[in-house]
């Protein structure tokens, strides 16, 4: 009975103030706060311009209204530009001449507000603020590079990858997943090549770098691009179809395997001749048929030796076949990476392919 009393007891200053800490303490949503804040600054440039509409012009109001654009969400920012018109209306009562430089001004105003509201409502698909939907972006980026990212090898093998994008964009179409550790002794690289160029290729590029990577570490070798290839066909895209060139490669023994999908050959390079080999695979293009066989080239990586895994956006242009750009590319391997093979394949991509397409490249060196 006791506890029912003072459930049921209104409650006293001292509880109320233990609310509002607790709610100070847990705080208001970022998004609430930043528009607080606005609505604030939006009320003081009114009240300026009401005022001094001699000293404070209008057009101060499109501060509050372009920072609002940038932070706050497609559900508070429509409000939020009403209440910067009804502020602006508010603000021609107090001028003294409505002049053609004020209606100009006013319809500038009108303008942005109608463009700002546009821009909202395409951004209601998405659900976040402009400034989040660009970190999300960025962030998105850097998973597709981080799946790229070469682990730690043994002090006797070194590995690069290098790439670059159509039109110097941050997305492209060619990506490049790894599997392995620092305790591994097998190192799984697949680059690949998704159809269509830059940012246009760069939403399908993300989700099939996160399902490659996961089948690179999940799956046999021998079992890998038949998985992806199932998985493309899958999706069911217009433009459902990628290449890709798979590599296995034990850092014990140096016996590798290389399975092709559509895609440029790999070249290897004997030390013991200096010549440029170039190691013919033939499957299908990923994503086209269903049970698609993927031969299987196999060789050894001798101390000297390396392997160069790229897209043909190093070796084809409009105006060259694909065969003379690998042997144009062979060249330049020859004259480049004589001697050295760090930074290779950032001088590599540099040196060759189109800038108007996405151009990818592995250098794989046995010291």
């Amino acid at each position: 009975m006791t506890a029912l009393r003072e459930q049921a007891r209104p409650a006293g200053p001292t509880a109320v103030r233990r609310r509002w800490r607790g709610m100070v303490r847990r705080g208001a949503p970022p998004e609430n706060r930043m528009l607080a804040v606005l609505v604030l600054a939006v009320a003081v440039i009114t009240g300026s311009i009401m005022g001094w509409p001699n000293i404070i012009p209008i057009t101060a109001l499109m501060v509050p209204l372009l920072l609002g654009s940038l932070l706050l969400g497609p559900r508070q920012l429509p409000w939020f530009v009403v209440l910067v018109l009804l502020m602006l209306m508010l603000g021609l009562t107090r001028q003294e001449e409505i002049t053609t430089r004020t209606v100009i001004a006013v319809a500038i105003l009108f303008l942005l507000c109608f463009i700002i509201l546009l821009t909202s409502f395409r951004r209601s698909r998405l659900g976040v603020a402009g400034v989040l939907g660009e970190s999300m972006l960025v962030d998105l980026r850097d998973r597709i590079l981080g799946q790229g990212v070469i682990p730690q090898l043994p002090a006797d093998w070194y590995a690069e990858s290098a790439l670059r994008s159509a039109g110097g964009t941050p997305f492209a179409g060619d990506f490049i997943v790894t599997s392995g550790s620092a305790a591994s002794t097998r190192l799984e690289v697949a680059v690949v090549d998704v159809s269509g160029k830059g940012e246009q290729a760069g939403t399908r590029a993300l989700q099939l770098s996160g399902a490659f990577g996961g089948l690179l570490t999940a799956l046999p070798a021998a079992d890998f691009l038949r998985a992806s290839n199932h998985y493309l066909l899958r999706q069911d895209w217009e433009e459902g179809f990628a290449t890709a060139v798979h590599l296995s490669l034990d850092l014990v023994t140096g016996e590798f395997e290389i399975r092709t999908a559509g895609h440029p050959p790999a070249v290897q390079l004997s030390s013991g001749s200096g010549r440029w080999t170039i190691l013919e695979t033939e499957g299908p293009i990923l994503g086209l048929i269903p049970d698609a066989p993927f031969p299987c080239v196999r060789g050894v990586l001798r101390s000297g030796d390396a392997l160069l895994l790229y897209t043909d956006g190093m070796v084809e242009t409009p105006t060259r076949d694909i065969g003379l750009g690998i042997d144009r590319m062979l060249g330049q391997a020859e004259r480049l990476l004589r001697g050295e093979f760090d930074g290779g394949a950032a001088r590599l991509v540099d040196a060759l392919g189109s800038r108007n397409d996405d151009r990818a490249l592995l250098v794989v060196h046995r010291r």
